[in-house]
């Protein structure tokens, strides 16, 4: 149950799958990260010709990787519906012609969008090499994403299986007590999976078993690579606009002070920050957005501490 003063929110199934998929498609980037972009619905076909429409195609522009998206619900059975609909999918992104017509939808959405052309510009790829960037990420392996709204076992056992990395998230629909119209939908924190076979993967190869989404800056406290009252800076342009820095505090509780506010993460307090400048953005990473006086990102102050943990177990 969610509470806002007087008004209570229930934990409510999805109507349809139909619902899932627009909550997806209107908040991908709480999902796929920052610096994605999202491809809608598109035919694509295996190699002897049987098509198939997975709901989304996401590019993390950022990482580098890309995503088959199906989102779905746990009704479905994962052994008659989910498995053999994405092991088609994923046969049909394999085709040469199916990675040409993704690139070709976006390098049109490119075009046709101005935060497209943000999220391109901010990792400094021209426009010229936009084809070469988009074909070297879709020639990689794609990565199996799933919103959906409950995990099962088979379904997680199943996702464990893939060759393929998968990631889960939990999507969660809440409605207001005696008012149906009014609906909540909560989504992960961070852009943290509820399972990451790639994750699970790489913990089963190390002695650590902490991963970045586990590390908050609390954590960095305690271990003493950064100090209360330490100042963050970030500074940031938005396309056509002016560049503005921002200067943020830590505080005890690992939260950040900027603006006059108080915010309990990095990205919210960035995005705070690229909103006051005039950006449209929805999302922002802040361990990559903020940095140290000395020039350090948090990300980098955080995989300090993840390989100073995975060391002394």
């Amino acid at each position: 149950m969610l509470i806002f003063q007087d008004r209570k929110f229930i934990k409510t199934p999805f109507d349809n799958e139909n619902e899932i998929e627009q909550v997806v498609v209107d908040n991908y980037e709480f999902l796929f990260g920052p610096n994605s972009i999202y491809l809608p619905k598109t035919l694509i076909k295996t190699s002897d010709g049987s098509g198939t429409i997975p709901d989304g195609f996401a590019i993390d522009l950022g990482s580098r990787k890309w995503y088959l998206v199906e989102a779905e619900l746990i009704h479905h059975s994962v052994w008659t519906h989910i498995a053999p609909q994405v092991s088609k999918q994923i046969i049909a992104t394999q085709q040469t012609i199916s990675k040409k017509r993704l690139e070709d939808l976006a390098v049109e959405q490119f075009q046709a969008d101005e935060t497209t052309k943000e999220k391109f510009s901010d990792l400094g790829i021209k426009e010229i090499d936009i084809r070469k960037v988009l074909g070297e990420i879709l020639e990689k392996e794609p990565t199996v994403g799933v919103p959906i709204d409950d995990l099962t076992n088979d379904l997680k056992d199943w996702a464990r299986t893939l060759k393929y990395n998968v990631k889960l998230w939990v999507i969660k629909k809440y409605v207001e007590f005696n008012n149906s119209a009014n609906v909540v939908y909560e989504l992960p924190e961070e852009f943290k999976p509820d399972l990451d076979t790639e994750q699970e993967e790489t913990n089963e190869t190390t002695t650590g078993s902490i991963t970045t989404y586990d590390v908050g800056l609390s954590d960095l406290l305690k271990a003493g690579l950064i100090t209360e009252n330490q100042k963050i800076l970030m500074n940031y342009k938005p396309r056509n606009g002016q560049q503005k820095k921002y200067i943020g505090t830590i505080l005890k509780d690992g939260s950040i002070d900027l603006l006059n506010k108080t915010f309990s993460s990095l990205s919210y307090a960035a995005w705070s920050a690229i909103q006051d400048a005039g950006s449209s953005r929805k999302t922002v990473n802040g361990w990559t957005a903020w940095k140290t006086e000395n020039g350090q990102t948090m990300a980098d102050i955080r995989d300090k501490y993840l390989s100073e943990n995975k060391t002394n177990e």
